[in-house]
């Protein structure tokens, strides 16, 4: 089966064409090697996918026949404990980060947005 298609059959991404442009961006190995869109998964194969900066290890358990539900979808593949453990990680990280970002009240306008602007150390 191709890369794109399990991808998106495993509900990775969204649609087929979001899963090829990933695969052909280079976020997408399959046993190591850079997938293109057109590589073929087996079962067994180690995928590694970096997905809005976070990045899954896969192990292809088997083919789905079809897009199905989320719960048939897991049955596809598993997960690697080192992988889980990095993601929530690196998470944990975003959310700090974001805690750490100074807040207003409400929606900012254009005065206050110049100000957190400058405060964050971005200029115009």
């Amino acid at each position: 089966m191709r890369v794109d298609k399990w991808l998106w059959f495993t509900r990775f991404h969204k649609t087929r064409a979001l899963a090829g442009k990933a695969v052909a961006g280079g976020h997408v190995s399959i046993n190591s090697v850079r997938a293109k869109p057109s590589s073929h998964v087996s079962t067994g194969d180690t995928i590694e996918l970096v997905r809005d900066q976070l990045t899954f290890s896969l192990q292809a358990r088997e083919l789905p026949d079809r897009r199905g539900p989320a719960a048939e979808a897991r049955l596809a593949y598993t997960e690697d404990e080192e992988s889980v453990l990095r993601r929530e990680k690196m998470l944990a990280n975003i959310r700090a980060d974001r805690r750490q970002m100074p807040r207003t009240a409400g929606k900012p306008d254009k005065h206050t947005r110049r100000l957190l602007r400058t405060r964050s150390g971005k200029a115009d």
